[in-house]
């Protein structure tokens, strides 16, 4: 295949290369940053699509995030891939800050004392009550919804409706910064095409007055 990679990394490298990139998240941010810079579409559509994948990141539908960007970017007249490029606002790195943030938010507008979860656990119990579920839709055994209750109440809702606050004020803010930095971008870029077209022409003009008969006397 054209397209098939030369060095076939094995699982483990694959599976490290997802929280830690190769050159680092660093490197990772100034590619998508240049990437954003480039794209062919006004910085303000270039902003709505930053402002809907920034915004996706603080809800907790993992796995979604790349959709639901999507979504929200054509509702707002984005420019979907910046949407695309804006989700890995949400990375390793970020995840447990966003989530710590959100989760404190939720408990906080749902009139409950901010409390320290054990993600791991509550996780854990409910992807067993999921496989058990469905290995009960052919036996006899009963559902059990306990760990997808108790996973629901203490996380995913808090997470959900906690996360609209700093999710409204990270993804303002980068919408903002980005429409300003890609407008200087873009006027700069346009200078220096112009300066380009004018060395261009400079020559050709001189040729074409060389290039006259001499006049008689």
């Amino acid at each position: 295949m054209v397209f098939r990679r030369r060095d076939r990394r094995p699982i483990w490298r694959i599976i490290f290369e997802v929280f830690w990139p190769r050159g680092g998240w660093a490197r990772a941010a100034r590619y998508v940053q240049y990437r954003v810079r480039r794209l062919p579409d006004t910085p303000e559509k270039i902003g709505r699509g930053i402002w809907a994948g920034v915004f996706v990141t603080f809800s907790p539908f993992f796995g979604l995030h790349f959709f639901i960007s999507v979504f929200l970017a054509w509702l707002m007249r984005g420019n979907m891939v910046a949407a695309l490029l804006a989700t890995f606002f949400g990375n390793p790195l970020t995840y447990i800050p966003i989530a710590a943030t959100s989760l404190w938010f939720g408990h906080l507008l749902l009139g409950e004392a901010p409390r320290q979860v054990d993600l791991n656990a509550e996780i854990s119990a409910a992807s067993a009550d999921i496989w058990h579920n469905l290995g009960a839709i052919f036996s006899a055994a009963p559902m059990r919804w306990d760990g997808l209750q108790d996973f629901y109440q203490t996380t995913f809702f808090p997470f959900m409706i906690g996360g609209i606050i700093p999710g409204l004020v990270a993804a303002t803010t980068c919408y903002y910064l980005a429409v300003r930095v890609i407008h200087a971008y873009q006027n700069r870029r346009r200078k220096v095409l112009r300066a380009k077209l004018r060395k261009l022409k400079q020559p050709s003009a001189g040729s074409d007055a060389g290039d006259d008969p001499p006049q008689r006397p």
